[in-house]
């Protein structure tokens, strides 16, 4: 049985690939859950295992799905209205997309650096795919674009974007993030709150100790 979905109201589904949620991902998901909430959307969080307890704040995010099924059992018999985000598709994701898919279906972790083909698995099970550009984006970040292009009908090359952007950590310190960012109003990187404050207080331990 499918998640139902009303008619034109876009679903945004994450297949969660870990049997861990660290402080990096509970942040991106909670920025995704809020923001596709306000865009009038749904965010599914697939794949959860039993055992693993969600934040009470992702938790509390009206619009938030949680599923332990995984995306094939819940979408499987519409696969032809689900659009896997995969940076090995040949076709861009376009606005016209919007029309053609009711979901849009990410492999958490996308944020990993060195980038790992976590979409293979997903890729293996026969959904559609479409490309975000060369760049390897946040999770966040590529459900971001994805809605700007198919809800806001934004073309894909006319999105700022900032690329590896260097962030301050203090008066002596940078570090420079290796992901593709929305550019901001502010000139600044689009992240979720309290994404900065994790960076800089675990700069030391590098991405991986965050995702």
């Amino acid at each position: 049985m499918a998640v139902p979905a009303d008619a034109g109201r876009k679903t945004y589904v994450v297949e969660h690939l870990d049997p861990e949620l660290g402080p990096w991902s509970s942040l991106e998901y909670a920025a995704i859950a809020e923001e596709s909430r306000d865009a009038g959307a749904r965010f599914c969080l697939s794949s959860v295992p039993e055992a693993l307890s969600l934040p009470q704040r992702l938790l509390d995010i009206q619009g938030l799905i949680v599923e332990h099924r995984s995306v094939e059992v819940i979408h499987g018999e519409e696969k032809d209205r689900v659009c896997l985000l995969d940076p090995a598709a040949v076709e861009e994701l376009s606005p016209e997309d919007g029309d053609k898919f009711d979901v849009f279906l990410f492999g958490g972790i996308l944020g990993d650096d060195p980038p790992r083909d976590r979409t293979s698995e997903l890729r293996s099970k026969g959904f559609q795919g479409r490309r975000l550009g060369p760049i390897q984006m946040t999770t966040d970040t590529a459900v971001r674009v994805t809605r700007m292009v198919v809800q806001g009908k934004v073309a894909l090359d006319r999105i700022p974007f900032l690329d590896k952007p260097e962030l301050r950590i203090d008066d002596h310190e940078s570090t420079e993030m290796p992901f593709r960012y929305v550019k901001g109003k502010d000139g600044e990187p689009v992240m979720p709150d309290g994404m900065l404050d994790l960076i800089k207080n675990d700069s030391e331990k590098g991405f991986g100790d965050l995702l």
